[in-house]
């Protein structure tokens, strides 16, 4: 047996996430963009006058990439410090720039600042895989918008709708939370240098009380870092609400891919729509004949898993104490991670079940018929009255039909009302126009021209700014349960 298949694997990074998302918060990246933060603070420095030499500066650019993460591993056991052990180890590969690396630097510099990076690229993927899935969501209701469909409430049989109809308010959801992440990738600030509880006391002494400089070399090291903000005030770290904050759109994005993928479930159920099915893919190892809808119940699964988690970061930073208390790092090394993985996988696979989404429209047409002929009751009721009959007398004609067509279908068999009101005397004067007044198209109301309205006048606009990018990468391989 492989020494790898004897210890746990994380299913999301073996089964579920993509290879971009998984590369972001690898630990290449991490340490990686540690060594970055250290060049960028060092440039600033020597800009702004402290004596670091161009070859300290060409060392630590020499070196960026070349990580021993074994001899890492080595100074952490030593230690117990990580930061420490990378600081040494990049002093160690660059014995010139040994004086000057972190120099006024708290370890939080390199953390908090790489894990807001790592946030914001993380975004800007979630972002991406929401364009493509609201340009999916919108093809598809615009192709089905005309397909009438039964509605429900409470489960139960309501008014019509339309498949393409029903779809928009899929389509919503990811709009909105797609809006949320462009707000919150415009806004996140970067942490940038403030020092060991955030007074950037450190940094004055650097400078010899010259303010302006410490508040430059701040806006250098972020500029460095690609943020256009930088956090105003914060204590050794910053402030954990963000983490609330990103893990609360997090789970927005759960929220709308489970109510999808529950309904798609309940749907599969009616044979009306269903995700995709390989020609070889098997629903269950004991019931040939089983076509379960595997992708929806995993995204349902994993969106069960983010959605918990908002609230684990609101106790991580409801229990920070004072500037910082260290019982926020080894929580925080699991859920940040592990929530962007998962909808990173959700997204994926949202992807892919829209993208084979099988429609069966004889289905939909026969379970309308079967629940139409009391929707249309009305309808009937009001034609009759214009043509002479007593409403109260009518609508009890319709009651009594009614509840005998109930026990009809109860019974197992089909949906007689109309044959009901046909034959009953009363509604003679309007047995001949039930066919029209049975088409369905009559009862979705505006669904259709909802649909159109929607997409062309909010979703549309939004997609024109991602040109290209609004055009769904779906991946092929990540469908296993």
């Amino acid at each position: 047996m492989p020494d790898d298949m004897k210890t746990y694997r994380n299913p999301l990074v073996d089964r579920y996430a993509g290879r971009r998302m998984l590369e972001i918060w690898s630990p290449s990246t991490k340490h990686r963009t540690w060594r970055r933060l250290w060049l960028a603070l060092a440039k600033a420095e020597k800009k702004l006058g402290l004596p670091i030499t161009d070859a300290q500066i060409k060392g630590l650019e020499a070196h960026l990439d070349d990580l021993d993460f074994a001899r890492a591993a080595e100074i952490e056991r030593e230690t117990r410090h990580d930061v420490m052990s990378h600081v040494r180890l990049l002093a160690e590969a660059c014995p010139e720039a040994a004086p000057i690396i972190h120099l006024g630097a708290t370890s939080c510099f390199v953390t908090d600042n790489t894990e807001l990076i790592q946030i914001r690229r993380s975004l800007e993927e979630v972002r991406d895989g929401l364009v493509g899935v609201v340009s999916l969501f919108a093809d598809f209701a615009e192709r089905h918008k005309d397909l009438p469909t039964l509605g429900f409430t409470h489960y139960q049989p309501a008014q019509l709708t339309t498949v393409g109809k029903r779809f928009s308010l899929y389509l919503q959801d990811f709009l909105m939370d797609l809006e949320a992440f462009e707000e919150l990738a415009a806004s996140l600030p970067a942490r940038s240098v403030k020092g060991t509880t955030g007074t950037q006391a450190s940094f004055l002494a650097l400078f010899d009380g010259d303010h302006s400089k410490v508040v430059e070399l701040e806006r250098l090291v972020a500029e460095d870092m690609g943020f256009e903000r930088i956090l105003d005030v914060c204590g050794q770290t910053y402030t954990r609400k963000i983490d609330y904050r990103v893990l609360s759109l997090l789970s927005g994005v759960a929220q709308s891919a489970h109510k999808f993928a529950c309904d798609i479930r309940l749907l599969s159920n009616l044979r009306e729509v269903e995700e995709p099915f390989g020609g070889k893919q098997i629903g269950s190892s004991a019931m040939a004949y089983k076509r379960n809808p595997m992708r929806c119940e995993r995204v349902c699964a994993l969106a069960r898993l983010v959605i918990s988690l908002p609230a684990n970061c609101a106790n991580t930073h409801a229990t920070q104490w004072f500037e910082r208390t260290l019982d926020d790092s080894a929580n925080r090394r699991i859920v940040l991670p592990e929530a962007f993985l998962a909808v990173d996988a959700i997204l994926a696979l949202v992807a892919n079940v829209m993208s084979g989404l099988v429609v069966w429209p004889k289905m939909i047409a026969a379970r309308v018929r079967n629940e139409l002929p009391f929707m249309a009751t009305e309808n009937i009721l009001m034609a009759a009255v214009k043509a002479g009959g007593d409403r109260q007398e009518l609508h009890e004609a319709i009651r009594e039909h009614s509840m005998a067509a109930v026990v009809e279908l109860k019974e197992g068999r089909v949906n007689d009302l109309l044959e009901r009101l046909g034959s009953d005397p009363r509604f003679a004067p309007v047995a001949e126009s039930f066919d029209e007044i049975m088409d369905p198209k009559a009862f979705v109301g505006r669904a259709p021209e909802q649909v159109v309205e929607f997409i062309l006048g909010k979703v549309r606009p939004l997609l024109m700014k991602y040109g290209e990018s609004a055009r769904p990468s779906v991946r092929e391989d990540d469908v296993r349960v």
